[in-house]
């Protein structure tokens, strides 16, 4: 029997918001708070890598903490919403701190700055992210409803992102201008910190919507998973190990490249315009990574088996790699040209991005007859986890190549000019940016590629036998 809808188009909406609000902080946070220590107020890169490496992991493991104690939470409005706008209020704050650093600041103490205000935005986003996700159950009847809440709330999340990825470099500029800024570094300062109050408002009026508009269930449990099941779960799950290992592969190779493609055209690409041509190329990036979500895959999948799909995209990336070096060593004056390997690689991020979740998924019953026990919530914790551990490798990365390329000096120097920045770098030190964000994610990719098709064996065919081997064994188990 088809179970009834019960949840309002306000409430779908309400939520909906909650979800673009956080991932419009999240990737503000995520992409540009390396750029803005490092590239506007002069903090070391190495300094910048550590730090970021050093929050990232603490994040990843303080989200099982925090879960426990959201599971743990009694009041009249519930265990989800008081810390989803406790933790947005606090993260709202923090993150337009982060982004008006006293200019008085230098050396230590901007260092010290940077860290205390980046590992308290960690903790604060953690504080509302685990309850967003988490509540979904204690308003939905669950079924198709609790499906397509998911897929919008992730849906909007997307929307969130690119946002933040297409307006913020020439919402900054222009901000900055307009308020004032007489050169390359006040521009940036000023417009960082007022973009960033702009997103922190946004974020606490549709949290608050969210909040008074979703009406959760008392009676809901949480479930809630520690880093040392996680672990445990991997040591005696072979497969969920194999996917792990490839998403982190995966990921670090991507992160890196998304982490330097700000500095390299501002300091490779050039022109007195450059954020103009960045924001055109990231525009085209998302919309073809939509795109591969939603079309791509469907078309691919009608010929290919996942595993097929997979092999294809590893293979396109890198080819969208070896173009990019290609065509880093040419006059590239014009950024449509750009566009070809912007497409492999962003398309083959798509398609990676589901194909993970869809292996990470077939592993849970592979592990629930290796290990007579299923390991759902776990093997399915472990995906943020992976993931914010290669962001922060990812981002150490970038950071160190900034630092040996030394374009962390060029910044410093040049900071209080309005010029073209590509004509106060070195050849060399391009040279070596464009090393970093296009060899080291092949490497990356190629270690990838050889480590799943040796590991992972979970094919179709299959997936399909152990899925009829569950459902035979559940069968039994009910029949007595």
């Amino acid at each position: 029997m088809q179970q009834k809808q019960t949840l309002s188009g306000k409430s779908k909406i309400s939520y909906g918001l909650g979800a673009v609000g956080k991932d419009m902080v999240y990737m503000l946070s995520a992409s540009y708070v390396l750029y803005y220590f490092q590239d506007v107020m002069g903090v070391s890169a190495v300094a910048m890598g550590i730090i970021l490496l050093a929050a990232r992991v603490f994040d990843a493991f303080n989200d099982p903490i925090m879960g426990v104690i959201v599971a743990k939470t009694k009041t009249r409005w519930g265990k989800f919403r008081p810390w989803l706008l406790i933790g947005t209020l606090t993260n709202a704050v923090i993150l337009f701190l982060m982004f008006s650093a006293p200019p008085r600041l230098d050396g230590a103490g901007l260092t010290a700055y940077a860290a205390v205000t980046y590992i308290l935005w960690g903790v604060t986003y953690t504080m509302m992210d685990i309850p967003y996700w988490s509540m979904i159950p204690a308003f939905t009847q669950g079924g198709r409803e609790r499906e397509n809440l998911t897929t919008l709330a992730r849906s909007c999340a997307g929307v969130g992102s690119a946002i933040i990825t297409i307006v913020t470099v020439l919402a900054v500029q222009w901000l900055g201008t307009s308020l004032g800024g007489s050169n390359a570094r006040e521009i940036e300062m000023i417009g960082f910190k007022y973009f960033s109050l702009i997103v922190a408002a946004l974020f606490i009026i549709f949290t608050i919507l969210t909040c008074i508009n979703i009406k959760e269930k008392s009676t809901t449990e949480m479930q809630t998973v520690s880093v040392g099941q996680m672990f445990k779960a991997l040591v005696q799950n072979d497969q969920a190990l194999a996917v792990v290992i490839a998403i982190v592969l995966i990921n670090c190779s991507i992160y890196i490249t998304s982490n330097l493609v700000l500095y390299f055209f501002k300091y490779d690409f050039g022109g007195t315009s450059w954020f103009n041509d960045y924001t055109l190329f990231n525009t085209f990036g998302g919309a073809i990574q939509i795109l591969s979500m939603m079309l791509f895959y469907p078309l691919l999948r009608k010929w290919f088996s996942n595993t097929s799909i997979f092999y294809i995209c590893l293979g396109m990336a890198i080819l969208g790699y070896a173009v990019l070096l290609i065509l880093a060593f040419t006059s590239m004056g014009n950024v449509f040209i750009l566009f070809v390997p912007g497409f492999l690689i962003f398309a083959a991020n798509g398609l990676l991005s589901i194909l993970t979740t869809v292996f990470l998924a077939n592993t849970v019953d592979y592990g629930e007859l290796k290990n007579h026990r299923r390991d759902e919530s776990v093997i399915f914790s472990m995906q943020t986890f992976v993931v914010k551990l290669a962001s922060g490798i990812a981002a150490f990365v970038a950071a160190l190549s900034l630092q040996i390329n030394k374009l962390s000096d060029a910044a410093v120097s040049e900071a209080d000019k309005l010029v073209d920045f590509s004509a106060t770098v070195s050849q060399s030190a391009k040279t070596g940016l464009r090393m970093t964000m296009a060899l080291v994610p092949i490497a990356g990719l190629l270690v990838a590629f050889i480590w799943f098709r040796r590991k992972y064996v979970l094919t179709d065919t299959k997936v399909a036998e152990i899925a009829q081997e569950v459902a035979a064994l559940h069968a039994g188990d009910a029949q007595e």
